[in-house]
């Protein structure tokens, strides 16, 4: 049985994407820093739930002990808790809104990984799965055929580029890991409030990252890609 948690799944893509798991045989935990929200997620979609706020330390740390008493290993990371500021601009942006940003996005994801490793070591096939975003790709962002070229978004996009880095360094520095980016895709949940023409639904945002969290032993590390083909960094 393949022992998954995936960050921030009481909601959005995450939910989405335990609930994939769960149906493709995993024991799917999801990490929730609201106890009674992750319980009432956790119950209905048949997964376990711990209670874990990827910006404490302490928090961090009993979900990962909490992990090792219940199941003794991880096989699969999915760092999915992230934040999004808005459309906020070069001439908006402050250094306030990047470290509450970069808090989630970036030191909260190194916090659960660290904070995992040990339990992920026990596995045959560790696995980390780190949710990107294209418009945390130089290549994306300035091809101007590509709609993530036309947005300013400062904060969030270079939280996602230092993401995409931790990949690249984590892939190099595990060896026998697979650690990869996933581009989910302008998915319709509550990250940024937006639905309609263009914005896909949160199943079809799952798609990349359950594809990513189920690679066999021949699968890739140290890549970014989406549901269907590779990206540029």
């Amino acid at each position: 049985m393949t022992t998954t948690l995936v960050t921030g799944g009481n909601k959005g893509l995450g939910r989405e994407t335990a609930r994939r798991l769960i149906k493709l045989g995993h024991t799917v935990y999801i990490g929730s820093r609201d106890a009674a929200r992750g319980r009432k997620a956790a119950e209905e979609l048949g997964a376990e739930l711990l209670v874990l706020d990827v910006t404490d330390d302490a928090s961090v740390a009993s979900a990962a002990e909490d992990l090792r008493r219940r199941a003794g290993r991880l096989d699969v990371l999915v760092n999915n808790a992230g934040v999004f500021e808005g459309m906020v601009n070069a001439e908006q942006a402050t250094a306030t809104q990047m470290q509450t940003v970069f808090d989630v996005n970036v030191v909260g994801l190194v916090r659960v990984t660290h904070a995992f490793l040990p339990l992920l070591k026990e596995s045959a096939l560790p696995t980390i799965v780190n949710v990107s975003s294209g418009l945390g790709s130089f290549g994306v962002v300035t091809d101007a055929g590509r709609p993530e070229s036309h947005y300013v978004t400062p904060v969030y996009s270079a939280s996602k580029a230092a993401v995409n880095m931790i990949t690249v360094q984590f892939a190099k520095g595990l060896p026998g890991f697979r650690v990869n980016s996933v581009e989910p895709g302008f998915s319709a949940t509550d990250l940024h409030g937006l639905s309609g023409n263009g914005i896909q639904t949160p199943e079809e945002g799952a798609e990349a990252i359950v594809r990513y969290a189920a690679l066999g032993s021949e699968g890739p590390t140290g890549t970014f890609g989406d549901r269907s083909t590779s990206l540029p960094w």
